[in-house]
């Protein structure tokens, strides 16, 4: 039974005692069953559990150690179960014994043990006590059977057998606790247990693995007692383009080290994998354990013709039955109508044969009389894949690489050659990787002020679903600072004891302050050491303003940045992350520096609320949110009323947001006085100019201003990052160094509209934070390249949500060793327009030659969906080119004009840009597409181009097209660090809205040329351990 506290005191001493089911745990019980018809066999099976559980916990837990061979025994009866079959006895695990007929897996559990309450009794055996002593077992060595295998799948990574087996562990949930067994298939590299139905979690799909004191958050969310944290097993994953948690306590001190410890190593190996390219042994060993077990249905270690061709089928080859033979003969040399390991390794290098890469060795060393030496090799890398490396640092790369060509007169290093093997394995490696960024550590200039740097941002973090009915919870910090989001967003409101963090006015439940503020003083550098922004929307009553403060300084100490005692510090330039190493700062708007500058709102809370006021009816946003309510939170919902109330209160929230200030008033401009004509006024928070006639009429000058309600230990807070509303961006308007504001992604779009360049100039030398405007209330995501074009720092999106916005903001913080911090593009952070005045032609092109090991589409379990339709595969390639400044000189647009009109047989296709409005793309001889011949007045809209390949038929697993794409695009200040491409492989029959096959997306700025191999990801943005696409690329000029 599961120890409940009933209230979680800090020595956690008060507990209730519930049962569960009306009876008592058997996972408590610590008496032996005795009187089990399995009797003695499953008293000797204890023992030798016992004693496999002490020799593995005694073993190092190095990655790279290597394990004492098992030599534990196996009874009689277990041996009964076992097949002995003449021929190929090897298995995944590599080692030459049988393995017991019950590791298959489609069973729940093992064949010598075969119901779970039989399970349950020979594991509640296994004493609950701290103790790791081995009993010895009473088995003569006469009965003693062959030793059961060791499965080392992953280099020397040793799974016990009892986790193979299957171990019966208590999972809980908001709703029940249930006794299931789990059990860990190192071959198909998941764990695997049995529900209503057959459930698995792919190892990679782990996000994180949290035990003990760090699962505590959870144990005390569900009220259980502190006795079970030494034995909390949480695992964090991705199923179904969610984040999902499963929470174990298992039965044992014991058994819990042995899972803890499997699955980190294995776990730590896979993500290893899931960092780029490279580790081919590996990743090979891997796939042809994986796909051999599966193939292996009858469990004898011999793969017939039938079982091969059921195999093709499921890795969408569609080949001829006289193909597949054809390949089956030549992997059978010794005519014995079956493939053993051996044989399967075989018959799957025919079938992984690269005939592409082939074609292009031969080319090469066609140009030296057929010998691929390193002069053929510093020419490809120099010619074809555009290399900056040094003569000296080319030959090294190539020693690595190559082998000696067998002339027996020399062994210099001028002997060697590179073979077609050696050519594909360092086209395959971290060597040639397309993401020039991928295994680099910080590289950029970190010593530079916070203004000249993109950093990693998040919008309404606490939220880890919808706006308006998702679910408040620390999670949503842990997910995001350790993807090295260094920009998290609180929205802090009154509580009963204690300020709360939620999303006012809706259905999303709430989640402590302090209980953040600890969540990321624990994780806020575990992924990168440079200083985290806390953006506060502060709603509470001065009383709970203190305690925001008191809490921050308690739980963050000196890791917060504060005013000094002497008082606040006079700042000339921002300091730089480096200076910041390990800091949090806090930004919030300062209402009392408001109220000084004449600007202050009545409203009492303080925001940083620069939302547009988008137009919307009422059922847009209620009947989208009565479709959102998950059904737990259904019951908490007495009428649908309640929900047009939150629906009419979003609405007006963002129309009240939108209004700009009854009293437009600037330092500069006296009370009741209004400046000539057209005048410069905050219009949705943003500059625009206006003609008199249009501006809001000045409030009375009588009507009093209430006093702003602010806590001065918060204003204390604020250092560096003080909240300022904008005022507009013109020269009478002066901001200090410190002063930041926010922008919705609307209000930025107008002011990118009438004055890109005046908010570039900005954001040389202040903070600037956008954010998606309040319509998004199903959390989706705008494209943040368009904004990072404006110089905004940080620009804060949904990570809850993986669409495209994400997916470019991920690849955006990919680079400069995955910190947070990538410095800005020198056009940028320079004090003149001239680099900003370079407007450049260009067309990229890539060649799509193949793709190898397309993954299977999945269900919502995470099964292979095993369909009999064929997959046709194509790649569509999609450039994301974002708004640039135009402040092109005269004689440039005059060029440009010319060659416009040079384009006579030209025809005209239409190209969407991200801010909804369109562009027209020339589309020449060829069907090549052209740049547009001239730019608009002040900004040069953002454009969306796509192309694709043919569909190669009845091949999805290494379909070869060998086609050419090209997009024309342009760029200004040669900024492609801000050109995004995305490829995407999808299945020719797939409709709109179907999960793609397989995705890649890249900055220009950082992505290598020449032949490269992309690692594909699924659209979650994990990286498949086996799936790559083969591509040249190319940038050209026009």
């Amino acid at each position: 039974m599961l120890r409940r506290a009933e209230n979680l005191s800090s020595n956690g001493s008060h507990v209730q005692h519930i049962e569960e089911n009306g009876g008592p745990d058997p996972l408590e019980d610590r008496r032996l069953r005795r009187q089990s018809t399995f009797g003695g066999s499953i008293m000797r099976k204890l023992q030798e559990v016992k004693l496999d559980a002490a020799r593995f916990l005694s073993r190092s837990r190095s990655l790279h150690g290597r394990s004492p061979p098992n030599t534990f025994s196996v009874t009689t009866e277990e041996a009964n179960g076992i097949k002995h079959k003449k021929g190929h006895a090897r298995s995944l695990s590599e080692v030459n014994k049988p393995r017991p007929s019950g590791l298959g897996h489609s069973e729940s559990a093992p064949a010598a043990i075969n119901t779970l309450g039989q399970h349950r009794r020979v594991l509640s055996g296994v004493a609950e006590q701290e103790s790791s002593s081995v009993v010895s077992s009473p088995v003569t060595q006469e009965s003693r059977g062959p030793p059961p295998p060791e499965i080392k799948p992953d280099g020397d990574v040793v799974v016990p057998k009892l986790l193979q087996l299957g171990t019966p562990m208590t999972k809980v949930s908001a709703k029940k606790h249930k006794k299931v067994v789990f059990r860990l298939d190192a071959d198909l590299g998941q764990i695997v247990w049995e529900s209503k139905q057959h459930k698995i979690i792919p190892i990679e799909n782990i996000k994180e693995i949290r035990t003990g004191a760090d699962a505590r958050y959870y144990r005390e969310q569900f009220q259980l007692s502190q006795g079970y944290e030494d034995r909390w097993l949480t695992i964090i994953y991705i199923m179904d383009n969610n984040y999902k948690t499963l929470h174990l306590i298992v039965t044992t001190r014991d058994v819990f080290r042995m899972w803890e410890a499997t699955l980190r190593q294995l776990h730590a190996i896979r993500q290893e994998l899931m960092t780029g390219l490279g580790n081919l042994e590996m990743r090979q060993t891997l796939w042809e354990k994986q796909y051999w077990k599966g193939a292996d249905e009858e469990r004898d270690q011999k793969l017939s013709f039938e079982e091969i061709t059921k195999l093709c089928k499921r890795l969408n080859i569609n080949s001829s039955q006289e193909d597949l033979y054809g390949l089956f003969k030549q992997a059978d040399p010794l005519n014995r109508g079956y493939l053993d390991f051996e044989d399967f390794r075989r018959f799957v290098k025919l079938l992984k044969g690269r005939p592409e890469i082939r074609r292009i060795y031969n080319k090469l060393k066609a140009q030296n009389q057929g010998v691929f030496d390193f002069n053929v090799f510093k020419t490809f890398m120099r010619e074809k894949q555009q290399s900056t490396l040094s003569r000296e640092e080319l030959r090294t790369l190539f020693d690595k690489y190559a082998k000696p060509s067998g002339s027996a007169e020399s062994t210099s290093t001028e002997a060697l050659t590179m073979g077609v093997d050696a050519f594909t394995s360092f086209l395959l490696s971290p060597d040639n990787a397309v993401f020039s960024d991928q295994h680099a550590k910080v590289h950029h200039d970190m010593t530079r002020p916070l203004s000249e740097y993109f950093i990693s941002s998040s919008h309404n973090t606490y939220l880890v679903g919808h706006q308006l009915v998702g679910d408040s919870t620390i999670e949503g910090y842990i997910r995001a600072l350790l993807h090295s989001c260094r920009s998290v967003e609180v929205d802090i409101y009154d509580g009963d004891t204690e300020p709360m963090i939620f999303h006012g006015k809706t259905f999303t439940s709430k989640v402590s302050l302090r209980e953040v503020c600890a969540a990321i003083k624990k994780y806020g550098f575990v992924a990168s050491p440079y200083p985290i922004v806390i953006s506060a929307e502060v709603h509470c009553s001065v009383p709970q303003q203190d305690m925001i403060a008191e809490i921050m300084i308690s739980v963050f100490g000196d890791s917060l940045i504060r005013e000094p005692s002497e008082g606040p510090p006079k700042i000339e330039a921002l300091p730089s992350p480096e200076d910041l190493r390990g800091k949090i700062m806090l930004k919030t708007k300062n209402l009392v520096l408001a109220a000084s500058m004449e600007t202050s709102d009545s409203d009492t809370s303080f925001t940083d609320t620069s939302a547009s006021s988008a137009s919307a009816s009422e059922a847009e946003v209620v009947v989208p949110v009565m479709r959102e309510v998950p059904p737990e939170r259904r019951k908490h919902v007495r009428r649908q009323s309640d929900l047009a109330k939150v629906g009419q209160a979003v609405l007006q929230r963002v129309r009240s947001i939108g209004k700009a200030p009854s009293s437009p008033r600037s330092p500069s401009t006296p009370q009741g006085r209004v400046r000539p004509s057209t005048a410069t006024v905050p219009v949705l928070n943003s500059a625009v100019t206006v003609p008199l006639s249009a501006r809001l009429p000045l409030e009375n000058a009588e009507s009093p201003r209430p006093k702003p309600k602010m806590s001065l230990a918060l204003v204390a807070l604020l250092v560096y990052t003080v909240g300022v509303k904008c005022r507009g961006l013109n020269k009478k308007e002066v901001y200090a160094p410190e002063h930041m504001f926010s922008l919705s992604e609307t209000t930025t779009n107008k002011m990118m509209k009438v004055g890109m360049m005046d908010l570039i100039k900005h954001t040389r030398t202040h903070l600037v934070r956008i954010y998606p405007k309040g319509m998004r209330v199903s959390s989706s995501n705008y494209e943040p390249h368009r904004f990072w074009a404006t110089g905004a720092q940080l620009v804060a999106l949904n990570w809850q949500t993986f669409d495209l916005g994400y997916m470019i903001n991920h690849a955006m913080f990919q680079r400069n060793g995955r910190s947070g911090y990538v410095l800005k593009p020198l056009a940028l952070r320079a004090p003149n327009k001239d680099l900003l005045m370079k407007r450049t032609s260009h067309i990229f092109q890539a060649t799509i030659i193949s793709a190898q090991q397309l993954p299977r589409p999945k269900n919502a379990l995470g099964h292979e969906i095993m369909s009999g339709n064929a997959v046709d595969p194509y790649v569509e390639v999609s450039l994301y080119v974002p708004d640039w400044p135009s402040v092109t000189s005269a004689v440039s647009r005059s060029n440009s004009v010319n060659k416009g009109k040079q384009r006579k047989d030209s025809s005209a296709a239409a190209t969407k840009a991200p801010n909804g409005s369109t562009s027209t793309v020339e589309q020449g001889p060829g069907g090549t597409l052209m740049a547009p011949a001239t730019p608009t007045p002040s900004v040069i809209p953002g454009r969306t181009i796509s192309t694709k390949t043919g569909a190669v038929k009845n091949n999805g697993f290494n379909p070869v097209w060998e086609e050419k794409l090209s997009i024309p695009f342009e760029c200004v200040g040669d900024m492609m660090d801000l050109v995004f491409v995305r490829f995407v492989v999808r299945r020719q029959d797939d409709k709109e809205g179907d999960e793609p096959l397989a995705i890649y997306c890249a900055s220009l700025g950082s992505l290598g040329r020449g032949y490269r191999h992309l690692p594909l990801h699924d659209s979650q943005l994990s990286q498949f351990l086996f799936s790559t696409l083969f591509v040249r690329i190319q940038i050209t000029g026009v």
